[in-house]
């Protein structure tokens, strides 16, 4: 099971495997409040992507897609998340406001999507 959280709610016992997203540290969060197993920054999207989306509900599709081509060539990340998730509950985590439009929510659904074929 994979859930997503943003990386400031308090973390709970069963969040499981706690996986930050996000290139970037979450501004304000110190490493013990944050409660983070594993920081897979390379994960995230490339800060090219990242800066052009800005979370702007317009451009969702069109990041989307570019985010699931950078994906595409992270196969073994991917894997990680997958693999951790058939031992138990994982909690991707992401620090953007936007809880609907974000790199986490994304990549949940490729993860999801690739896993169903």
């Amino acid at each position: 099971m994979i859930k997503l959280r943003r990386v400031y709610e308090v973390p709970t016992e069963d969040d499981g495997f706690r996986i930050l997203i996000d290139r970037l540290w979450p501004r304000g969060l110190s490493k013990a409040r944050a409660g983070i197993d594993l920081w897979m920054k390379d994960i995230s999207p490339s800060d090219e992507l990242r800066k052009r989306f800005h979370h702007e509900a317009g451009q969702w599709s069109q990041f989307k897609d570019s985010y699931f081509r950078e994906l595409d060539k992270k196969q073994e990340l991917v894997r990680v998340i997958v693999d951790k998730s058939e031992k138990g509950p994982v909690t991707l985590l992401y620090a953007a406001r936007n809880e609907e439009l974000n790199n986490g929510a994304a990549l949940l659904e490729y993860i999801e999507a690739v896993t169903r074929k």
